[in-house]
């Protein structure tokens, strides 16, 4: 027992507890999402019998962001906290008017289940002056001694679809800077960068399409990064934590020359995705391209990233290809149309006499009301299968009462 995750020896008096321990019901699931079951025991094992008030499971999941003015203040100038779960299990009481429940020596197990919020919870993240945290607890009460608990933390992932409109659509930019100080100008260095879509997930790898143009004196060298910022906010303050998560380097471009980046790959290592739902917290990533001027300060473009979680299915690209096909295939609604129609063509045409012979006996008679309920249905389809159409005639020949009618025209 002492070897099962969570498990915790129990310091109680006189040692009557042995181990407490917390297993889910799962353990090799690595993360929860909103509206899922969270499902275990609680795992007793006494030495001696076992008095206690209450055995109670809690759930607990915050965000809590805090830094002080110096590493040795005793509490910190700004703090913030806010909840996202919080539930109360009650897995074992005494009866009713009892105050003491007792516990036979031995292993005793005790089975829990709760289900997290439907409401979109926030993803798991620990970064340097806060954290997101959810967290099982188990709580045994006792009567003269104190409470014992064991804690396991649960990894909670809110899902982002990368395949929204709104993160499927390209990002471009452009800039351009001189190169030189005061008047001993050498030329400008221009730089522009577009990649196809704003969202992506981990794993992926980015294609970077960009053009330099180095019209300076200088060698000049262009580099692409993925950058994570953390933003934390408490007390009205503000502390932002940047680093580099993955980059590449191009080739060194000589002056009067250009380099074209048609689709070179930054692949994205495994990072917490975008937290962009929390009012305390926030993970932001953006993709930069700078290039590095020897004694000049460096040009750097900086594109939004959204690092999501259901990556990207490719229907966004098919079906702006289809769209682009479907109006292509409708371009004959351009055309003019002719002035009169065109009558079809006659039956006799398009089938010759001896089809028409064979397959078109003349128009059968109705037949009798005394032989209707023998006669199967096919065979009377098979009699109108291969019949001619009526004659094209643009004279009306069943006309209705004409009294009174005007002539109508249609205009094509």
């Amino acid at each position: 027992m002492g070897g099962e995750a969570g498990s915790a020896a129990a310091l109680g008096s006189e040692g009557r507890v042995k181990s407490l321990g917390l297993v889910f019901e799962d353990e090799s699931k690595g993360c929860y999402s909103s509206g899922e079951i969270v499902a275990g025991h609680v795992l007793l094992e006494a030495a001696e019998p076992v008095a206690l008030r209450a055995l109670r499971l809690e759930a607990h999941g915050r965000a809590t962001a805090a830094w002080g003015p110096s590493a040795g203040a005793a509490a910190p100038a700004s703090a913030a906290e806010v909840e996202y779960l919080n539930v109360r299990l009650r897995l074992r009481e005494p009866p009713a008017g009892e105050g003491i429940l007792l516990l036979q020596p031995g292993k005793h197990e005790f089975p829990f289940s709760f289900q997290l919020p439907s409401e979109p919870l926030v993803t798991s993240f620990t970064g340097k002056y806060g954290s997101i945290q959810y967290c099982v607890r188990a709580v045994l009460e006792r009567p003269r001694a104190p409470d014992q608990s064991v804690r396991r933390e649960i990894q909670v992932l809110s899902h982002m679809d990368v395949n929204t409109p709104a993160l499927l659509t390209p990002v471009l930019k452009t800039q351009e800077k001189m190169v030189g100080c005061w008047f001993f100008t050498s030329g400008p260095v221009s730089l522009s960068v577009k990649i196809e879509r704003k969202g992506y997930c981990n794993g992926e790898a980015i294609p970077i399409y960009a053009e330099i143009e180095n019209c300076s004196s200088r060698l000049i060298v262009p580099k692409a990064a993925i950058f994570q910022t953390q933003t934390y906010l408490a007390s009205g303050n503000t502390k932002t934590v940047r680093h580099m998560v993955a980059n590449v380097r191009g080739n060194h471009i000589a002056s009067g020359s250009t380099d074209v980046w048609n689709g070179k790959m930054l692949k994205i290592p495994p990072v917490t995705p975008s937290i962009l739902d929390c009012c305390i917290i926030r993970v932001d990533y953006s993709l930069a391209v700078y290039i590095h001027i020897p004694g000049a300060k460096k040009l750097m473009l900086e594109l939004p990233l959204v690092i999501g979680t259901v990556p990207y299915n490719g229907f966004g690209s098919r079906n702006a290809s289809v769209a682009s096909q479907f109006s292509m295939d409708m371009s004959w609604l351009t055309q003019i149309l002719p002035e009169q129609p065109e009558a079809p063509p006659n039956y006799a045409d398009v089938v010759s006499e001896e089809e028409f012979s064979r397959h078109g006996p003349p128009c059968p008679q109705p037949p009798s009301h005394e032989g209707e309920a023998c006669c199967p249905m096919f065979a009377c389809i098979q009699e109108f299968r291969f019949q001619p159409p009526p004659l094209y005639s643009e004279v009306d020949p069943h006309p209705a009462n004409t009294e009174g009618s005007q002539p109508v025209s249609f205009i094509l």
